[in-house]
């Protein structure tokens, strides 16, 4: 398999996912702007949405969207159990964060990132919006359970944690939510993560 990347995007979960899962795999960087990955090859070749990630299967076949190919990698290995049993109701629950991240949470933080600075007013706008995504998920964590969906780590916390990481390049202070925070900072200390952030030149 080979992931195709832009550091610290959301790309950084399957990355995550494919180190805890103990998969052979192959990076390929993307120059997201230019489309063209670190080989020199046009990435809109591999994908005509343009952006990361992108996963290649031995096949040939490209699987596309972070969600689907979280669940993917996690199916590679069952014994990782990084997903769950496909009709259980643990299974269910991954599938429930991992949505409510992509369309909720990651779409939330997508607004920092744009082509121009944002202006006082607009930014307040969107800190509120991620404000209140992020107060679910500190009510969520209140009861002292390790990860999202209780004491193992799984492709939703990848993808959580990735998204939630933003929250230092974009300036914003998580303070107002201990219970993430204390996540944040025992989840950065998984070997996956780690693993994937230094092979990304974000940790040394």
């Amino acid at each position: 398999m080979k992931l195709y990347y832009k550091p610290g995007a959301s790309s950084l979960a399957p990355h995550i996912a494919l180190h805890a899962a103990g998969l052979n795999f192959e990076l390929e960087k993307v120059d997201t702007a230019t489309k063209i990955t670190e080989t020199g090859a046009d990435y809109l070749g591999v994908t005509a949405k343009g952006y990361v990630p992108a996963l290649k299967l031995a096949s040939g076949d490209i699987l596309t969207e972070a969600p689907a190919i979280l669940q993917y990698i996690a199916d590679q290995n069952p014994s990782s159990k990084l997903a769950g049993e496909a009709g259980t109701l643990e299974r269910t629950r991954v599938q429930e964060h991992l949505n409510f991240v992509s369309s909720e949470l990651h779409k939330a933080y997508a607004p920092f990132f744009g082509k121009t600075p944002l202006s006082a007013d607009e930014r307040a706008k969107i800190e509120e919006g991620v404000a209140k995504r992020l107060s679910l998920y500190e009510t969520h964590l209140s009861d002292g359970r390790k990860f999202l969906t209780g004491d193992r780590f799984t492709v939703a916390d990848a993808y959580f944690f990735v998204v939630v990481n933003w929250s230092g390049f974009v300036e914003f202070d998580l303070k107002k939510w201990p219970n993430i925070v204390a996540y944040m900072e025992r989840t950065a200390k998984l070997p996956a993560i780690q693993e994937a952030m230094k092979a990304e030149g974000l940790l040394n």
